[in-house]
C-alpha cells in the first residue's frame, strides 16, 4: 500500500498560467490534500485553546507540515513546477 505513495508519477496537474501546482487528478493527490487539510484545520483549532499547546509551537507545526506538503506536491506534479504563461 505505501508502495503507491513512494513511485513518481504525477498525481497533480501543472498550472495552465502560473508557477505550481493545480489540482490532483489521481487519488493519491486528494488523500495527500485532505490529509493536509485536516492537519490545519485540527492544529487550528489548537490555537484557539490556551490550554493545549503555545501558540509559537502550532505556528511552527503548520510551517512544517506546509513545507513537507509543498515538497510531495512538486515531486509528484505533471511537468514540474515552471512559470507557464499566456
Amino acid at each position: 500500500m505505501l508502495g503507491l505513495f513512494f513511485g513518481k508519477e504525477p498525481w497533480f496537474r501543472a498550472k495552465r498560467v502560473g508557477y505550481g501546482a493545480g489540482l490532483p487528478f489521481k487519488w493519491q493527490g486528494w488523500v495527500t490534500l485532505a490529509v493536509y487539510l485536516l492537519a490545519m484545520t485540527g492544529l487550528a483549532l489548537l490555537v484557539g485553546n490556551d490550554q493545549a499547546i503555545p501558540t509559537f509551537v502550532t505556528v511552527a507545526l503548520m510551517l512544517i507540515i506546509t513545507g513537507i506538503f509543498t515538497i510531495i506536491v512538486r515531486n509528484h506534479t505533471e511537468g514540474g513546477w515552471k512559470w507557464r504563461g499566456l
